[in-house]
């Protein structure tokens, strides 16, 4: 929701054309003007019963919120995609964010250092490590939105497991489950926003999605460090299960599995998603009739032997010329440049089945693909310690409590969405201008402006000039991963989307995994012996600490931004262009 009502205010959305039933507004009367309308109805029925307040809000929202949001990502059926995967996404990042956020009440109750706090967070980020490459070829094989909802299911199971955890060792065993989440989210989401989405807008549309992690983070912090203060640390865990059971069930209603390939690819103004049944439907129906537009000839090609009965993923998997699916901007301009292909990259045949290993070797084989994960990793290693030991050391640095620093970490989160939702929409603009490498180009910048504005943030005494620094440095490292994952999925034919995010997920997450656990090893190292946080609070020790190890931490960062400005710009091109032959060829081989 958070990622949707921010993207209203950019430029770039797909105003789809609905009917409205009455009564309307004369167009452009939102805002306070529909406030006045719903006073004036008010007063004119006199009383005004509830009922008549009742629709008048239902009026209000459906012209002036829900319109909008749609208008933004360009009708209902691509918002409800956008909002669900977004919100799978906030999921991963609320359980991390949590831990940081009652980090403290941790402490007093269960008596842990940093270290051990680090180590709840390793353990289910480690799993999900683990478990990321055989999700990826799940979501290759078989139907996505179902591997969804019953990893979120399981996650909300977990989460009050959690809460009811009475020593440290139970806590950390009712965790394992948690890596659930991890290890199916990213693969899953990245292989339907590909499938879903036209290539020249994923840029845009991964700022959006990403939000989701950051409003998550958001909502971890305020919320749960709230309840965390108020009442105790069990509920910051419990209170999350109710949304993620709603957003299991909303998954399983509305979030139909698509056909692979784009058959399913969501236009603007689209109310609802085709199915993969509906495509296989469609195949039939259009198969053998004369005539048929090249769009129909793409949706019925070939039926893939023994697919009668298949997945609702494995639908219409041969069915698609990629002469006839829209490519992107960068496939486009690649071609019209006749930028040469990397011969021993190009696939000529359905890499579908192919063994997890093959898929491994052959992703970080890619030049560009290892460069992105590398510098993704890094990334989210920098933002998985930030986000467990950041109140801590706000706490602690300026004397704040713990709703005032999670408050203020909230806003940090909010300039990190700023940052994703501009970087996201930039890259495709740019790209439209001609120029190719602006998704490498752009997150190689952003990671520079992060770390050149980070420093000063650290190393400000007063928070009034570290807080807008941390704003714009928060923009900077949001701003990195739009533009990253948009350019991985232009790097691999459509078939190995899921084992080649599982792949980049397996190696960050990993990275994730040992940054708590890292960061608070390094900051006991520089803030004294105990490294506990209620201790370091007090004696001011752990703030000191936790600044160095920051700015230390700092450094990966800058390797990602140039190892992208220096290294990726080059190898992109040819990498897009194999991408690209590939999936001709794969196409031609199969008749």
């Amino acid at each position: 929701m958070g990622a949707s009502e921010a993207s209203a205010c950019l430029p770039g959305g797909h105003l789809a054309e609905r009917s409205r039933s009455p009564p309307q507004l004369a167009p452009g009367r939102t805002g306070a003007t529909t406030r006045s309308a719903v006073q004036v109805g008010l007063s004119g029925r006199g009383a005004g019963s509830v009922g008549d307040v009742a629709a008048e809000l239902r009026h209000w929202f459906r012209n002036d919120v829900r319109d909008r949001l749609e208008s933004t990502a360009g009708g209902p059926a691509r918002l409800r995609v956008i909002v669900l995967l977004a919100g799978v996404l906030a999921l991963s990042t609320a359980d991390t964010a949590t831990v940081g956020a009652i980090a403290g009440e941790l402490e007093s109750s269960l008596h842990l250092t940093n270290t051990q706090v680090g180590l709840m967070v390793t353990v289910s980020v480690g799993v999900g490590a683990v478990a990321t490459l055989p999700a990826g070829v799940l979501a290759d094989r078989f139907s996505r939105t179902r591997l969804l909802w019953i990893s979120v299911l399981v996650w909300a199971v977990a989460m009050l497991v959690s809460g009811l955890a009475m020593s440290f060792p139970m806590l950390l065993v009712t965790r394992l489950a948690l890596g659930a989440v991890i290890a199916t989210a990213y693969p899953a989401s990245a292989s339907l926003t590909g499938d879903l989405f036209s290539p020249s807008e994923r840029g845009a549309i991964y700022g959006y999605i990403l939000s989701g992690e950051l409003v998550g983070t958001g909502i971890g912090f305020l919320v749960s460090g709230d309840l965390a203060a108020v009442l105790t640390w069990r509920a910051g865990f419990i209170w999350l299960a109710t949304p993620s059971l709603l957003l299991a069930w909303a998954i399983r209603r509305y979030l139909p599995e698509p056909a692979r390939g784009g058959q399913s690819r969501l236009r603007a103004g689209d109310a609802e998603i085709r199915s993969a049944e509906e495509v296989q439907r469609e195949e039939q129906d259009h198969a053998g009739s004369p005539g048929r537009s090249s769009r129909n000839a793409a949706r019925s090609g070939p039926d893939e032997p023994g697919t009668d009965e298949a997945e609702p993923d494995e639908i219409g998997r041969d069915a698609v010329d990629p002469d006839d699916v829209e490519e992107g901007e960068v496939e486009q301009k690649i071609q019209e440049q006749q930028v040469p292909a990397r011969d021993h990259l190009v696939l000529h045949e359905d890499p579908t089945h192919k063994s997890l290993w093959w898929a491994v070797r052959y992703t970080l084989s890619i030049p560009t693909n290892l460069i992105l994960i590398v510098a993704s990793g890094l990334g989210y290693f920098f933002l998985q310690g930030l986000e467990t030991f950041f109140v801590v050391y706000l706490r602690s640095r300026y004397g704040l409590s713990q709703s005032t620093a999670s408050s203020l970490l909230v806003v940090l989160g909010c300039g990190a969405i700023v940052g994703v939702l501009v970087t996201g929409w930039s890259s495709d603009r740019l790209i439209h201008r001609g120029w190719i490498t602006a998704r490498p180009i752009l997150a190689g910048v952003s990671f520079i402006v992060a770390v050149g504005v980070f420093v000063p943030a650290l190393l400000a005494g007063a928070l009034l000039v570290a807080a807008p620094l941390l704003f714009v440095a928060a923009a900077g490292l949001g701003g990195t991963n739009p533009p990253l994952n948009a350019a991985r999925l232009d790097l691999v034919h459509s078939r190995l989307w899921g084992r080649a995010e599982a792949v980049r997920t397996g190696l960050s997450t990993a990275l994730q995994a040992i940054a708590p656990l890292l960061f608070g090893y390094v900051s006991t190292l520089f803030g004294g012996q105990s490294g506990r946080f209620g201790e370091s609070s007090a004696s001011g020790g752990g703030q000191s600490g936790l600044e160095q190890t920051f700015l230390i931490m700092l450094v990966p960062l800058l390797v990602a931004g140039l190892l992208l400005l220096i290294r990726a710009r080059v190898t992109y091109p040819p990498d897009v262009a194999s991408a690209v032959a590939s999936e001709h060829a794969v196409h031609a081989a199969e008749g």
